[in-house]
């Protein structure tokens, strides 16, 4: 039997035809792609009428950002860490934020 692997049920050769240089163009009706005057016509959600907004309840609206405080890092902890701070709930990379200021400051 001559059976293909799959790979998240895709060939080899066809992961290999997603990145080479040669794939084809896609075209999705439903879904365009942009041309650069569209870009203009976009607005920050903040602008839209309050019946739209009403319409998608878990858009969050943020106010103008004060410099940035904080710095976007990859980092990698080991896995009781991360299940500890994660146990805790929403906010969990903050309180480890708040762990490490403290340790800061008790090394002196």
């Amino acid at each position: 039997m001559n059976k293909k692997r799959t790979y998240g049920g895709y060939t080899m050769e066809e992961l290999r035809q997603f990145v080479s240089d040669d794939v084809p163009e896609v075209h999705d009706e439903d879904n365009p792609p942009l041309a650069p005057e569209d870009w203009k016509n976009f607005r920050d959600v903040s602008e839209l009428p309050p019946e739209i907004l009403a319409a998608f309840p878990r858009t969050k609206v943020r106010g103008p950002q004060k410099t940035p405080t904080k710095v976007p890092v990859s980092l990698r902890l080991s896995r009781d860490v991360v299940d500890h701070f994660k146990a805790t709930g929403e906010g969990w990379q903050t309180r480890i934020d708040e762990t490490l200021k403290q340790a800061i400051k008790k090394a002196g």
